[in-house]
């Protein structure tokens, strides 16, 4: 297993409130040591517990945009050495960076409210607990995708965006998407609210511990969205709020000390709800983009104006699973660390979705291409057994080597968003379960430490086979037009990795950590084509299309794009940074004043699942930048800039429905600047 580390005394961790006591980067496939199975590895989160110690800190930052921020944190005994306390709240408001003409209103705003409280109870010398509860509310005015560029399909020219647009007398605002101004007529809507409970609990037994974890945990989520990213009113309505609620129960015992044999042994379970009534309207500029005029309802207004879904959704998920690691110390310097996993998963789905045309009629061939009734109950369940082995050697006490293989799944899952349907307008229940991830991982690495321990540099190699890779499909498989999750057949990804920090003196440090990723499918022969080949048989390399039944008038393909890269994946990413800081007085403070840097890289990568030379999103580097006081255990104030050189650069590319060869974006933040003031009790 390779981990990599931040503390909380990191550069990186100035404007950070409560600060986590450590955050560990688990790469790789992770269930024999926690809960809940993963395929690609972890994030772990220890924060600081209730303190018997009073202790106390506030946080105040304010910032272009209308940014402002206040976290606060509080924590002591309420009985002495027996129970404590620790509170947080934050409170995050900031103006949003796409200007809406239509509206006047600003979007991609931000809008977070949290409280955190942790019980802290040590009865015994060997027993203790702790009970946490959290809430948060989010209610941006968010997030907007909206025009990026046009790419030429194999469509007739008048079903294309230029043509489509025009035809309707419109022009968007801009066709620059870092002018930063949009006109979508859609209200958007990221309001969520979640928190949750849970009680863990440590009982000393000598030579092991028993630890328990116990959580409850609600989401309820209430999006709507603008699925045309235009100011035309071809979908007016996109809704599917939903309220999940999960409990779960892990019980494990570990040893204590070091052992010529050491285990962790443990018991899952996990069940989970999700709720979801979704809307779908569509307008009168619907029938223009999404319908052939040859077809029956041609290009005439009413044929979709007012078409509506409602789609009651229900989902019920149950997992349980017992695993295990031992850890043989074959010596002082090498230790092999077996470790397994017996997982149970278990899926339940209902979907009812209802449309109308709001004139009490039948629904036309057109209209039911575009959305279609449908109802299906499907059903997933599956034993799976996985595990991994390391070993690991000190080569001297700075030096530390590791070889891991590991063989994982990730559960197969129902379709509850809808499924294609076949030439009758039948859903194609083949469709409605997707299969388990199967997936082989090797890994070989290095841990060191140099020069007295001033430099660390960490080293791995990485090579990764998943079988059924579940990838999501819009122009499909089985030939129609939905999206929905499938099966590709293979994909593999290889690189390597390497952390590392330097410190050459006590007041100068930095670090660089970087990646060389290469993934590909191996095999998916049966992909969504990219918007090149929307429309028509013409191959590319890499890419063989079919055209099969048409839906609604559009004409999906699907494309062999076998050998092609993985979407979201960067071939390249780095970060680095450095801190200098030199003593200094202020206000009769001693301390130091820093000026840091971050930095971050990444080449160009695919932003969608065929990879299209009109999703490619271009490599970029951001750098973010500070200066500040700061006194120990006291005050630290502290200027900071953001993507200083004020880079454009897109988070997502997407395509618009119907693929009429609209490109919509997310640009990144622009520059943004600030000033952060904190102080420890």
């Amino acid at each position: 297993m390779s981990t990599r580390s931040i503390t909380a005394g990191s550069p990186r961790r100035h404007s950070t409130l409560p600060i986590p006591r450590r955050i560990e980067v688990l790469r790789g496939p992770q269930g024999t040591l926690y809960g809940k199975n993963t395929t690609a590895g972890a994030i772990n989160i220890t924060t600081r517990k209730p303190s018997f110690t009073p202790e106390a800190r506030i946080e105040l930052t304010t910032g272009n945009y209308q940014f402002i921020q206040a976290k606060a944190s509080v924590s002591g005994p309420l009985i002495p050495d027996k129970l404590a306390i620790r509170l947080s709240a934050s409170v995050t408001e900031r103006d949003g960076t796409i200007h809406n003409v239509v509206t006047g209103k600003d979007l991609n705003a931000q809008d977070n409210k949290s409280v955190r409280g942790q019980l802290y109870w040590k009865p015994t010398d060997n027993l203790d607990l702790a009970l946490s509860g959290d809430y948060g509310q989010q209610n941006p005015n968010c997030c907007v995708q909206y025009y990026a560029r046009t790419g030429a399909t194999q469509r007739p020219l008048n079903r294309q965006y230029a043509a489509l647009a025009a035809a309707q007398g419109y022009v968007v605002p801009s066709t620059n998407a870092f002018d930063r101004v949009t006109d979508v007529d859609t209200p958007l809507r990221a309001k969520q609210e979640l928190g949750g409970v849970s009680l863990l609990g440590n009982l000393d037994l000598g030579a092991s511990t028993i630890t328990s974890v116990s959580a409850w945990r609600f989401w309820n989520w209430d999006p709507s969205n603008d699925r045309d990213f235009i100011g035309l009113p071809i979908t007016t309505v996109s809704a599917n709020p939903s309220q999940q609620t999960q409990y779960s129960q892990e019980l494990r015992i570990a040893s204590n000390g070091k052992h010529t044999l050491d285990y962790v042994l443990g018991a899952f379970y996990f069940y989970q709800t999700i709720d979801t009534q979704g809307l779908q309207v569509q307008g009168p500029a619907a029938s223009a983009f999404l319908l052939n005029p040859t077809s029956a309802g041609g290009r005439n207004p009413a044929t979709l104006n007012g078409l509506t879904a409602r789609n009651t959704i229900g989902f019920k998920n149950t997992s349980a699973a017992l695993f295990g690691k031992l850890t043989w110390n074959v010596s002082d310097r090498f230790q092999i660390a077996p470790g397994l996993r017996l997982n149970y998963d278990m899926k339940k789905g209902d979907y009812v979705s209802v449309v109308t045309n709001g004139t009490g009629t039948a629904l036309t061939a057109d209209q039911r291409g575009v959305l279609a009734p449908q109802s299906y109950q499907p059903d997933f369940d599956n034993w799976n057994l996985s595990g991994d082995i390391t070993a690991a050697y000190t080569v001297t006490s700075d030096i530390h080597a590791y070889a891991t293989y590991a063989r994982s799944y990730k559960s197969g899952g129902i379709n509850l968003s809808g499924l294609p349907l076949d030439g009758s307008n039948n859903p194609i229940l083949s469709a409605a379960t997707v299969k388990p991830e199967k997936v082989n991982h090797f890994e070989l690495g290095l841990k060191t430490q140099f020069l007295d321990r001033r430099l660390t540099l960490n080293l791995a190699g990485f090579w990764t086979e998943i079988s059924d890779y579940q990838a999501t499909v819009t122009n499909g498989q089985l030939g129609v037009l939905r999206g929905y999750l499938a099966n590709a057949g293979k994909v593999r990804t290889r690189g390597l990795e390497f952390d590392s920090a330097f410190r050459p003196t006590d007041r100068f440090s930095f670090y660089a950590n970087g990646a060389y990723t290469d993934a590909k499918y191996v095999k998916f022969v049966d992909a969504p084509c990219p918007p090149e080949l929307s429309g028509g048989t013409t191959a590319t390399a890499g890419q063989t299309p079919s055209a099969p039944a048409t839906a609604g008038g559009i004409s999906p393909q699907n494309c062999d794009i076998s050998g092609q890269r993985l979407p979201g994946v960067s071939k390249w990413a780095f970060s680095y940074g450095a801190e200098y800081d030199l003593p200094a007085t202020l206000g009769g403070l001693d301390g130091q004043v820093y000026l840091g840097y971050d930095g971050s890289y990444r080449s160009t990568f695919s932003s969608n699942p065929s990879r299209s030379a009109y999703t490619d999103i271009n490599g970029y580097a951001l750098s973010n930048f500070r200066l500040g006081f700061k006194a120990k255990d006291s005050w630290n104030v502290f200027a900071w800039l953001r993507n200083a050189f004020d880079e454009n650069y897109y988070d997502v590319l997407a395509l618009q429905s119907g693929s009429t060869g609209l490109i919509v974006g997310q640009p990144g933040d622009p520059r943004t600047y600030g000033l952060t003031v904190s102080r420890s009790f």
